[in-house]
């Protein structure tokens, strides 16, 4: 498969999986919390903002806004995929997108995003969240990882280069 094939086959993956979790939650969470470890339960809970909550809003202008920032973002990432020559930085943009595409698809309908996963300790609680979520803080350690190989093998080509 090509770099390219299987940085899609990722993307579509993504947004798959994601849709498929969120629904299994609507279904058969309600406003049950199931304890899965003594840190993480699966509790429904529904987000109008953006990353963990922030900028909710219930007006029309505000999904509009998410929408429009969400469809741009998903722009420039596709773009930067479609530049990328690097399998790391391609799996990298491809799971942000399908990240990203995967939350706007679920905010379509009725403006809020589906989120389950519940971390938690002594009473603290994480913003609750979904797999695309997950998606997004992947592939953002995917391009900094690769952006992190690259500094060090310029250096190293840098070293041996010199006299």
């Amino acid at each position: 498969m090509s770099q390219r094939g299987a940085s899609l086959f990722l993307m579509l993956g993504v947004i798959g999986l994601d849709a498929s979790t969120k629904e299994a939650a609507l279904m058969y969470l309600d406003s049950n919390i199931v304890p899965v470890l003594p840190v993480l339960n699966l509790a429904l809970g529904f987000n109008t903002g953006v990353s963990f909550g922030m900028f909710a809003s219930d007006e029309a202008r505000g999904w509009w806004t998410i929408v429009l920032a969400t469809s741009v973002i998903c722009a420039v990432v596709g773009w930067l995929w479609h530049r990328s020559s690097l399998q790391l930085e391609r799996l990298g943009y491809a799971s942000i997108m399908g990240g990203a595409l995967g939350n706007l698809v679920d905010r379509l309908p009725d403006g809020a995003v589906t989120d389950f996963i519940d971390f938690h300790a002594g009473g603290w609680h994480f913003p609750t969240f979904n797999l695309a979520d997950i998606a997004i803080t992947a592939g953002v350690i995917l391009l900094l990882v690769s952006s992190v190989r690259g500094v060090f093998a310029n250096r190293g080509r840098r070293q041996a280069s010199r006299p």
